[in-house]
């Protein structure tokens, strides 16, 4: 599937896989996912995706879903975490 995973890794390296989905497979979605404090890089990846690198192919924001995740840490405590799932298309 057409899913690019945000985590620790260079702005620009997510950016780039956006707009390969795009322009080399021939995408017409491209879910953008993250989690925890990775959400605001998920944001920034998706607005400079579309508004600078891709604006002349009319990709656009098309769905936004928010929600949590329980998992354990490491000392075994149950907590949740903030997932967001940004899809873009043309």
């Amino acid at each position: 599937e057409n899913i690019v995973f945000i985590g620790g890794k260079p702005f620009m390296n997510y950016v780039t896989g956006v707009v390969m989905q795009f322009t080399t497979k021939g995408a017409r979605e491209v879910t953008v996912k993250a989690r925890g404090k990775f959400i605001a890089r998920a944001v920034d990846v998706a607005e400079v995706t579309t508004k600078r690198f891709l604006k002349d192919q009319n990709i656009a924001v098309k769905d936004i879903r928010i929600g949590s995740e329980e998992f354990e840490n490491k000392e075994g405590k149950k907590v949740n975490v903030s997932t967001i799932d940004i899809v873009l298309g043309k």
